[in-house]
C-alpha cells in the first residue's frame, strides 16, 4: 500500500472539546496531521474541519469510519478523491534593509502575493496559495532571512457540484 496525501472535510458539531477528540483520534491511529482549520460552517451550530494528513488507503478508511463514531462528526468526505480547490495563507516576516527590498519585491509581486507591512528592518509578506506555491516562495526568500512565519494551514472544497 502507498502512503499517499488525503485533505478531509469534516463537519462536527459546534461543541468545546470535538477538536481534541477529532485529533485524539489521528494520535492514537498514528497519523500525524499535517495541517488543521476549523471554523464555522454555512449551517448554524456545525463547524467544518479540513484535515491534511497521509497514509495508505485502507487506513484512512478505518480513520473516517472511527470519526462516525465520535457523536459530534455529523459528515466525513475525503475531499482528495475529487476534484478540489484548496488554499492557505501565509505571513512571512523577511529581514529587509532598503537596498535589497527592490529584490524582494521582485519575488513577492511574481508569486501574486503582496507586501503588507513595511518597517526599518523588516517586511511582511502575505501570499495566498496552494501548499506548493507558499513552499517555492519561502525558498526563494530564505537567502534574505526569514525571521518568522505563520500559516493557517489548508482550507478545500469539491470544485463544481454541489456536494
Amino acid at each position: 500500500m502507498s502512503i499517499t496525501k488525503h485533505t478531509i472535510s469534516v463537519l462536527v458539531n459546534n461543541q468545546p472539546g470535538v477538536l481534541q477528540r477529532v485529533s485524539g483520534l489521528f494520535g492514537r491511529r498514528g497519523f500525524n496531521i499535517e495541517s488543521i482549520t476549523i471554523a464555522e460552517s454555512e449551517e448554524s451550530g456545525l463547524s467544518r474541519m479540513v484535515i491534511v494528513t497521509s497514509g495508505d488507503d485502507k487506513t484512512l478508511e478505518q480513520v473516517q469510519k472511527q470519526l462516525y463514531k465520535i457523536i459530534d462528526v455529523i459528515k466525513v468526505i475525503d475531499l482528495s478523491s475529487n476534484p478540489m480547490v484548496a488554499r492557505e495563507l501565509a505571513l512571512i516576516k523577511i529581514s529587509s534593509e532598503p537596498s535589497v527590498r527592490h529584490e524582494i519585491i521582485g519575488i513577492v509581486e511574481t508569486f501574486r502575493a503582496g507586501v503588507v507591512d513595511i518597517g526599518p528592518s523588516s517586511l511582511i509578506v502575505q501570499v495566498v496559495g496552494d501548499s506548493d506555491k507558499i513552499d517555492a516562495m519561502t525558498e526563494l526568500l530564505r537567502p534574505y532571512g526569514i525571521r518568522e512565519i505563520s500559516r493557517t494551514g489548508v482550507t478545500a472544497m469539491i470544485r463544481g457540484s454541489v456536494k
